[in-house]
């Protein structure tokens, strides 16, 4: 079997959850646990075997002892820090500019780490186990030991049913799939302002219309499968977007969804989405922790999971 790693972004967690670092991430499981937890969890029985916590250097030792130590008893565990200031020689971090260069830069910073495929999430979105073995499966196969003959890049991404990501209490943003008859992706049309109507549709507003969206349509939600070549790509990409901010550079971040449609238009790319049948959830908004407990609750209570993770972590 290939060795495979979990890359999860966490460097943004802490001021996502109210600042003060990862001690004020909040509990969803019936023994204290995280959404991390499950991730990794499903992760290790997906057969990924190494995971990869992308945080920032100051979150380090309360990471280490809140999480990271206690997940090494059960997995191979590495650390990579996206700063500000990590960027390329020739450069300077624009006056001003006070965030990271966003989820590119992130898994850029595993470069010393990360030299086999590779999947990648966020930290604080549960995904559900059909994603891991999907993504796992792929990243495992012939065909993504290299770049095809066509000298095309071979990844995937898990896609998820728009109406299983939408939230009760307010409008998300969602890359909206667009696919061929393979089931490659051919564009990401990122979507603002989803909201779930009283009937169960999916509507967004344009124009002062509402314009409805097929609630069964495949979306992103930045789960990702690479191979360990896309770290040079990243590199070259993030030496051009520095040179490209043109009187952006307080916010402009470097986005994986921007890169691979930049890809895909330039046919450099073969994206194959992987449709995951489970419910993603997440805290988009305050409202939403009892919403998140009460799914994890459901879960435990069906058997999908033990009801304390840390005896099996």
């Amino acid at each position: 079997m290939r060795d495979t790693t979990l890359v999860i972004m966490a460097a943004g967690i802490g001021s996502r959850f109210g600042g003060g670092g990862v001690k004020q991430l909040t509990s969803f499981g019936p023994s204290g646990e995280i959404i991390m937890d499950y991730s990794i969890y499903d992760a290790i029985e997906a057969g990924f075997n190494k995971v990869v916590f992308v945080i920032r250097q100051s979150m380090e030792k309360d990471f280490r002892e809140i999480i990271g130590d206690r997940i090494a008893r059960k997995i191979h565990v590495e650390y990579a820090f996206q700063e500000l200031e990590d960027i390329p020689d020739g450069f300077t971090v624009p006056e001003g500019r006070e965030k990271p260069w966003g989820t590119g830069q992130a898994i850029l910073a595993c470069r010393e780490v990360v030299h086999e495929p590779f999947a990648v999430i966020n930290a604080d979105d549960y995904y559900g186990k059909d994603a891991f073995r999907k993504v796992h499966d792929f990243l495992t196969a012939e065909k993504t030991s290299e770049q095809s003959a066509s000298g095309k890049f071979q990844f995937c991404m898990a896609g998820f049913i728009l109406k299983n990501t939408l939230s009760e209490h307010g409008g998300v943003t969602r890359g909206i799939c667009r696919l061929n008859e393979d089931g490659e992706l051919i564009e990401i049309l990122e979507t603002k302002d989803i909201i779930k109507t009283t009937d169960g549709a999916a509507v967004y507003a344009e124009n002062a219309s509402l314009i409805r969206l097929d609630p069964d349509s495949l979306v992103s939600m930045n789960f990702w499968g690479f191979t360990p070549d896309f770290m040079d790509e990243l590199a070259t990409g993030f030496r051009g977007f520095l040179e490209n901010l043109h009187g952006n550079e307080k916010k402009a971040e470097f986005l994986l969804p921007t890169i691979a449609d930049r890809l895909l238009k330039e046919h450099r790319v073969d994206i194959t989405v992987l449709p995951s049948k489970d419910k993603w959830f997440g805290v988009t908004f305050r409202e939403d922790v009892p919403v998140v407990k009460k799914s994890i609750q459901e879960l435990v209570d069906a058997g999908a999971y033990p009801r304390s993770l840390f005896a099996s972590i």
